[in-house]
């Protein structure tokens, strides 16, 4: 049984969470870092825009929510814009998988399928339609590399970045989405945000998705996670990088 590092949930800045995991994606392709799950909050509010989307509305430069500004961020990683509030996102960096890029999502994705399962909510990949290219909003429409409820809403959006034989997948999952919020940034979004059949909320709804998630991935994957926070250490060679 392999063992993975698991790192506590952490709350930070767009800029530093990207930082953070190409850092652990690039301490993994040289040999130097273990597979690792994480699971982070972006605070403030932001939006992470793909690493090729360059086309997104002015308007986004002067977002404030709560009387502060909303960061845009460009992730790592490929994809449309994904407003990060009311989130939690997960960071998984591996390697050796042999599939194709679509194998290897879904490879990677069978944990949170499991994990969402036994929190009696069902989740099937998503179809783009032929507007996804033009759509800014990555949660506006569901690849088959997104995961979908029941009802068609979207309640995960993955996207994947790739060292040599390293990957690195993260993805927001909506947990508490502000509907008034959505729908300015995202124009009528709120219809499609999702509906949790949960009772708890916050801090507990947060504690509860990682618990189930990580004791999936262990079943999943069949490894052994260890909880290492980051080291001080760690955290200079990280913000050396942030720069």
């Amino acid at each position: 049984m392999k063992t993975w590092r698991l790192i506590p949930l952490i709350q930070a800045s767009g800029q530093m969470q990207m930082a953070i995991d190409q850092w652990l994606l690039k301490q993994h392709a040289s040999g130097d870092h273990p597979p690792t799950l994480r699971f982070y909050t972006w605070s403030p509010v932001a939006i992470s825009l793909g690493y090729h989307q360059h086309r997104y509305p002015d308007e986004w430069k002067q977002l404030s929510w709560h009387g502060k500004p909303i960061e845009l961020v460009r992730r790592p990683s490929g994809g449309r814009a994904v407003l990060h509030q009311g989130d939690l996102t997960y960071a998984v960096i591996t390697s050796g998988l042999s599939g194709n890029r679509m194998q290897d999502y879904q490879a990677i994705c069978e944990f949170l399928i499991e994990g969402w399962r036994s929190l009696n909510v069902d989740l099937h990949y998503g179809q783009a339609g032929r507007n996804y290219i033009q759509n800014p909003n990555c949660f506006g429409t569901a690849t088959v590399a997104d995961l979908v409820m029941s009802d068609g809403a979207k309640l995960i959006g993955s996207a994947q970045l790739r060292q040599g034989n390293a990957i690195l997948q993260h993805g927001s999952m909506r947990l508490e989405p502000d509907e008034e919020l959505f729908d300015r940034v995202f124009d009528n979004e709120s219809a499609n945000l999702p509906n949790l059949p949960l009772s708890m909320q916050g801090e507990a709804l947060i504690q509860t998705v990682i618990e189930t998630l990580v004791q999936s991935a262990s079943d999943c994957f069949d490894i052994h996670l260890e909880s290492q926070p980051l080291t001080e250490t760690e955290w200079h060679a990280i913000q050396a990088t942030n720069v």
